[in-house]
């Protein structure tokens, strides 16, 4: 189970590089079928979808994010991972500008995880 929290962290980091670095590349993390579900917006379908999604939020900020997997829980056969974990936005300044939580559905496809369903809960209070 450690083995398997510090794989998904890892891709968890990877996004966040990738991101962060002002790109988004297919970097293995969403299967082409994925929906993820942001907050106040309608769900994403495919893996198309999300990654421009991705590059249109990159034109209208500079914001870096972060991820940390708190907790994962695995199928008995391997196959199926979920993981609840924490994000935080920071502007160019370094100012938290959003935190909260998020759960991940992964499968092993093809020998590697990638990410099916996911969606975010954002901790911020908006007025």
């Amino acid at each position: 189970k450690e083995q398997i929290k510090k794989e998904i962290q890892a891709k968890e980091n990877e996004f966040a590089e990738t991101y962060n670095a002002g790109e988004i590349k297919n970097i293995g993390y969403y299967a082409d079928d994925a929906i993820t579900f942001y907050p106040n917006r309608p769900a994403l379908v495919g893996k198309e979808a999300i990654i421009e999604f991705l590059k249109a939020d990159l034109v209208e900020n500079s914001n870096k994010i972060s991820f940390k997997t708190d907790e994962v829980f695995v199928s008995n056969d391997g196959n199926q991972v979920v993981e609840i974990g924490y994000f935080q936005v920071i502007d160019s300044t370094n100012t938290a500008i959003n935190k909260g939580n998020y759960m991940s559905l992964f499968e092993k496809r093809n020998g590697k995880y990638v990410c099916v369903r996911d969606m975010s809960a954002s901790d911020v209070l908006i007025p």
